[in-house]
């Protein structure tokens, strides 16, 4: 706009001097340039208000079909869940989820709690072995949460992006510092008793158990929040229906997913039901209330070394420009994602530049190597 006032001054001030110092002649110049200003000035300032006008409508198209999380009042009783997009009990979905790690040895199979999970992380912890991170917002009737095990260093970060309690049993010499970061129950130190138990039908370390009255009770002695910070809004994008990724960009089928984890190599596949169900170990993946589905399938794939001359994974969760997929609704497409600041939320963008929007239901992150890209496997129709 500026740029086209200076253009009619310039203009005006022309015509004054070619026209001289003649009275009728330099009025009737002043008029056309008032009026050429005004012109001007008013075009601009409609060019303005219709760019702005035409931001607004794509931002509204763009949102259009989107959740809206931010509104916490409940309908009816309940709000939509931060972790899956679904009605929930307000209580329940206003409230702190917990992030409990898990074991995934054969050995402390079935895992107890995690079908009650919104989300899932998966990462390799030192060898080949796996490892999982629960985020359960509907725990307060599960008497049984587990096997617990150890904290690393990026599950604490994982925890931080959904404003979770963070439940282990004990943690790496390399996890120590990073553990100040975020509100967490741990299982060998403090009130360690009051928040878990060993069982007597498995073997150490694949006995320590907690339950939902037990986390309770450790919050409550810790002086834990249960209300989620004021800034916090939700980590996802939630379609508020049914969402398709045919039209996306470079989208493809994806009927059965393989990770690439070489021990325990896991499957996903896709049915009738519309959600992507895991194998692992050669057979259907239960746990203890049924078999594990999710609605939604992130692979990310980060960095990974090891910290010194240790067998401990440093995996790389800041690195903004890696790759990943996105698969939901047996379509995937490619990805990229990116990390807000150091305790920020993981944004994940498809090939159009924007970020992904996910369906409402569970959510499965796998977290590879990125020198193991090549041992993803996707099988389409």
């Amino acid at each position: 706009m500026r740029k086209q006032i200076r253009t009619a001054l310039g203009v005006g001030l022309a015509m004054v001097s070619l026209w001289g110092c003649t009275g009728r002649y330099q009025e009737a110049a002043v008029v056309q340039t008032t009026q050429a200003m005004e012109e001007s000035t008013e075009i601009a300032i409609i060019q303005q208000e219709t760019e702005a006008e035409t931001e607004a409508e794509q931002e509204a198209q763009e949102n259009e079909g989107l959740l809206d999380l931010t509104d916490r009042t409940p309908v009816d009783g309940k709000v939509r869940s931060y972790l899956t997009g679904e009605w929930v009990d307000a209580e329940i979905g206003n409230r702190r989820p917990i992030a409990t790690m898990m074991s995934n040895d054969k050995e402390s199979l079935p895992q107890y709690g995690i079908n009650r999970a919104g989300v899932v992380y998966e990462a390799s912890v030192e060898g080949v072995m796996n490892r999982f991170m629960s985020i359960i917002e509907d725990y307060d009737d599960l008497e049984r949460i587990g096997s617990t095990r150890s904290c690393r260093t990026y599950y604490t970060y994982f925890a931080r992006e959904f404003d979770a309690i963070y439940s282990h049993f004990g943690q790496s010499a390399f996890a120590v510092p990073y553990l100040k970061n975020v509100d967490n129950i741990n299982g060998i130190e403090g009130i360690g008793s009051v928040a878990f138990y060993r069982s007597s039908d498995k073997k150490a370390p694949h006995n320590a158990y907690t339950s939902g009255e037990r986390l309770k009770k450790a919050i409550e002695q810790l002086g834990y929040s249960t209300e989620y910070d004021e800034d916090y809004h939700g980590h996802y994008q939630f379609a508020a229906g049914e969402y398709s990724l045919k039209d996306e960009p470079d989208a493809f089928s994806a009927i059965q997913i393989v990770p690439g984890y070489p021990y325990n190599t896991p499957l996903f596949v896709y049915l009738e039901d519309g959600l992507y169900h895991r194998l692992q170990y050669g057979d259907p993946h239960l746990g203890d209330e049924g078999p594990i589905a999710v609605k939604n399938l992130i692979i990310q794939y980060c960095q990974t070394g090891h910290y010194a001359t240790t067998a401990y994974l440093n995996i790389n969760v800041h690195t903004s420009g890696e790759n990943g997929y996105y698969f939901t609704g047996g379509m995937g497409i490619p990805i990229t994602w990116e990390k807000d600041g150091e305790f920020g939320l993981t944004h994940y963008y498809g090939p159009d530049g924007k970020e992904i929007v996910l369906n409402q239901g569970k959510t499965w992150v796998c977290i590879v190597n990125a020198l193991d890209e090549d041992k993803t496997v996707i099988y389409g129709e």
